[in-house]
Order: C-alpha cells, then structure tokens, then sequence
C-alpha cells in the first residue's frame, strides 16, 4: 500500500505562477507511482480550475480560505489538522500553520517543512508584527518536525544558527520551462519581442530591487528592459507602476504572467536574464532561466552566487548594473549562456530533486 503524501501550504495544482505550487507540481509528476498524494488547494485555486477534483494523479482538496496574507495561518493551519488525522506524511510548504505542529507529539507523523527564502522574518515587506510571525512560528515549528528543508546553503547555515535545527538542502528544478517559437499572435502581444531586451521577473517588493533595475536602464536609452511583475500586492509595486508604466521609452512593465506559454515565450527571447532578488535561497525563477539556458545577469548576494556558482555576472549597484550591460559582448553572453545550462542539467533537474523528497517520505 502506498504511502499517503499530503502537500500543504500552496495554492494548489495546477501551479500558475509561485514556486510552491511548481514544487509540487512536479513532485506528483515524478513521484505518484510511488505514493498517493494529497494536494491541499485555496479557494482561488477552486475558482481558477472550477472545482477540478484530481490532477496528474493527485487528490486535489478545496478548502475556503487564500493561500495567502492573513488567511494562510488558518488555510494551512486546517491543513494540517486534517492531515494528521488520515496521511503518513506532511508536506509544509511555509511556516504560516506552524502552531499546530504541537499536535504532533500525539500524532507521530512525518512532518516535513520547507522554510522558504532567506531569514524571512527580516525581509521589508513585513511589519513588525509579520517578522516577530515570521521568526517565531519557524522556532515553534522546528520542535516538532521530523525533516527540515532550505533549498539553499545559506539557508541551512541559517537555520542552524537560529533554531538549532540540521535542515537538509533541496533545491528547485527548472527543466519543466521551454523555447517557445514566435508567431503572429505573440508578435502582436508582445511587439518588443522581435528586437534585443533585457527581461526580468519577481514580486513586487522592495528587497527585489525593481527600483535599482529602472534607475540602472533610464541612464541605457538604447538598451530595452522588461519587468515582468504583480504590481498590484503591494504600495511598491503600485508606485512603481504609476510612475513608471509607459513612461520611459526603453522599459516596459507588463502584470503577471499566467499563461506559461507566454511567459516562457517572454523569458526565451530574451538577450540576457536579470535576477534582482536579494532575501530568496535558491529562487526558481532564476533556475528556470538558466534551465532556457539565458546568460545571467544577478544581484550579488551568496544565496545567488551559490546557485549560479560563481559564473553569472553580478551588480550591487546600479553603476555595477550599467557598467555589465554596457560591457556585455558575444563572447561573454555566449560563455555564460553555456555555463547557466550545463550547472542547470548537472544540480537543477526535477527528476533529482524529487528522488531527494522521495528519500525523505
């Protein structure tokens, strides 16, 4: 009898957009002829995919609360609950039900959490409140886990430091994106897309420096920039938006992409891929560039120059920025193109990430 596998803390599959869900995507793909997965899904997820009951094999349940914000906490606190009661093993994706983890010493069951980003609880896009959250429900959480996962080094040494706790590394997979061949209609959407641009994906939050990237190519007239974004959860965000929107020639700023059709059309045709986050581990939209194989341009901070393993190109400022663009060359796109997908094949697959979670289940 196969084991019962319960994934918690995401929105649901199929993924649309965040990691999480890509995550677990992926691991039901490589993984359901050896366990029975249960995929917790948001009330968003509902509406998106109208009720769909199973998918790729996974059991999809519907609970009526967001997968995020204020909500998370009882979503995944539900969750949880549920699944202590009938499933082998958890899955949490995010410390946000950690509260009930407690429960556990009763239950004795696999819990496995992945804590996410960098240090969490000292990321600006919290308030006060939201890092004390943040920092404690990881402290609760790690008394009663049976696994801990940072997707990154520099997470593992994190957790060790704060908590205590020897959290194993697993990181993301990106050879699910592919090259997607231009027609007529993407041309028409995307009419940019026929000349050089420079394209960039993230949140919109601060410690992503969407702003240094704007500053950096407003100075770069001949240099075209695409950011790629959900303005709207965020005040950064929408001041970006107001001010920035149709406003400079050379930058464009589009909403999120859903369809990953167009997204990946949009990342593939791209010259070169900027990474501008600076609180995440392992980010898998950085890995799913360099699995296209796109030179890569990142903010240099250790979580990315781990990830990219030193053979990106780096900036910390926007002189840095400005001073790799205006230097970039044939030769040094084309050594950079080749050393993104061989690291990409060798560390990034899901094939191995998901023998890794299997190990663990």
């Amino acid at each position: 009898m196969k084991k019962k596998i319960a994934i918690i803390g995401t929105n649901g599959i199929p993924a649309r957009y965040g990691g999480f869900e890509t995550l677990s995507e992926f691991l039901v793909e490589n993984l359901n002829d050896q366990f029975d997965f249960i995929v917790f899904c948001s009330k968003n997820q509902k509406i998106n995919e109208k009720g769909l009951k199973n998918y790729k094999g996974a059991t999809l349940i519907y609970l009526p609360f967001n997968a995020n914000g204020y909500q998370s906490v009882f979503y995944d606190a539900f969750s949880i609950v549920i699944s202590l009661f009938k499933y082998n093993t958890l899955l949490v994706l995010g410390a946000s039900g950690s509260f009930t983890f407690f429960l556990n010493s009763i239950f004795k069951k696999n819990i496995i959490l992945n804590h996410g980003g960098l240090n969490e609880w000292e990321r600006e896009k919290y308030g006060k409140i939201g890092k004390l959250w943040a920092y404690y429900s990881r402290k609760i959480a790690t008394k009663f886990t049976t696994n801990d996962i940072g997707d990154n080094p520099l997470i593992i040494e994190s957790l060790n430091k704060s908590f205590g706790v020897n959290a194993k590394l697993i990181a993301y997979g990106g050879d699910h994106v592919f090259d997607v061949e231009t027609n007529d209609l993407l041309l028409a959407k995307y009419p940019f897309s026929k000349d050089d641009y420079f394209v960039s994906v993230s949140r919109a939050q601060p410690d992503n420096n969407i702003h240094l990237l704007i500053n950096a190519f407003k100075s770069l007239p001949n240099k075209k920039l695409v950011i790629i974004s959900n303005w709207h959860v965020s005040e950064y965000g929408k001041n970006i938006r107001e001010n920035f929107k149709d406003k400079i020639d050379n930058i464009i700023l589009l909403d999120a992409v859903y369809d990953k059709k167009e997204l990946h059309y949009l990342r593939s045709k791209s010259l070169v891929y900027i990474h501008s986050h600076s609180f995440c581990g392992t980010a898998p939209s950085l890995v799913e560039a360099m699995a296209l194989g796109l030179p890569i341009v990142s903010f240099d901070v250790p979580t990315n120059r781990y990830t990219t393993n030193n053979k990106a190109l780096y900036f910390k400022t926007e002189e840095d920025l400005k001073n790799i663009i205006d230097t970039l060359n044939d030769q040094i796109l084309g050594e950079n193109k080749f050393e993104m997908r061989k690291l990409s094949n060798e560390r990034y697959t899901w094939k191995k990430i998901a023998q890794l979670y299997a190990e663990i289940f």
